[in-house]
């Protein structure tokens, strides 16, 4: 199963700018707002798109795009089709229109699949756009999942987790988390603490366990060297939460694998 690029690109609108497709829509469209306004017509409803608006269309949708005069408008696109992308948009419900965050891995994904249209035929690796094409729509089929409160977390949570499985092996403060999602600190902690059933340094702590786990399991890094690596700063403390886990020190564990 392969998937095919149309095309790929970025535009940005300062004019006045209509296209439409009444017949429906050829083939598989993505499309992400990330600057200014405007309207889309997806089977026949209206809608106003914003900064971080998703719109999904498959093929045969009504789809109409409006810029209007005054109005600036920019948005990451992709149209493609393959029997791999008929799998994956049956799989799970695609609203026609999300707000999701506008996540510079996502981006990056989206650039990298325009530089590799963007080359000569003789110089195009078919296999790695296929690759990229599939790895963008399984971030977005999460980023979609991860806007919807029934998923398994609130939004906020969500954002939260996300951040923290990020920035895990770094330092950082429960306030950054709070800010990351827009709540105060006191809300974020209640929240996730009520949502998750750990707190967010609990969280955070499993994270960068997993991640020590690896490198010990894998590498031959020092202990020292691990603890810094994976967000635990000084080794004592690493081999105090260590420990408390596992039941025995992070060198006896490591003698025992």
């Amino acid at each position: 199963m392969t998937t095919n690029i149309l095309f790929c690109g970025y535009s940005f609108h300062t004019k006045g700018y209509h296209s439409q497709y009444k017949a429906g829509y050829p083939s598989y469209l993505f499309r992400l707002q990330t600057e200014g306004l405007c309207e889309v017509v997806v089977k026949g409803t209206k809608m106003g798109l914003e900064k971080g608006d998703l719109l999904l269309i498959k093929p045969g949708d009504h789809y109409e795009l409006l810029v209007r005069e005054g109005q600036i408008s920019g948005d990451y696109h992709i149209g493609c089709e393959g029997s791999w992308l008929d799998e994956w948009w049956d799989r799970s419900e695609k609203p026609p229109i999300s707000r999701i965050d506008l996540d510079e891995k996502m981006l990056l994904l989206w650039r990298q699949i325009m530089i590799e249209k963007r080359r000569p035929d003789s110089s195009q690796n078919e296999e790695l756009s296929d690759y990229l094409v599939r790895a963008l729509c399984l971030t977005l089929e999460r980023a979609v999942s991860e806007t919807v409160p029934s998923y398994h977390y609130p939004y906020p949570v969500t954002r939260m987790m996300r951040y923290i499985e990020e920035h895990a092996t770094t330092q950082f403060k429960v306030e950054d988390v709070a800010r990351h999602a827009g709540l105060s600190v006191s809300r974020s902690v209640h929240l996730f603490k009520s949502s998750v059933g750990k707190t967010i340094m609990e969280y955070t702590q499993e994270i960068r366990l997993a991640s020590c786990l690896e490198r010990m399991k894998y590498t031959t890094l020092t202990l020292e060297q691990i603890a810094e690596d994976c967000g635990f700063g000084t080794y004592p403390y690493f081999h105090r939460v260590f420990k408390k886990k596992y039941g025995v020190a992070p060198g006896m564990y490591r003698r025992l694998e």
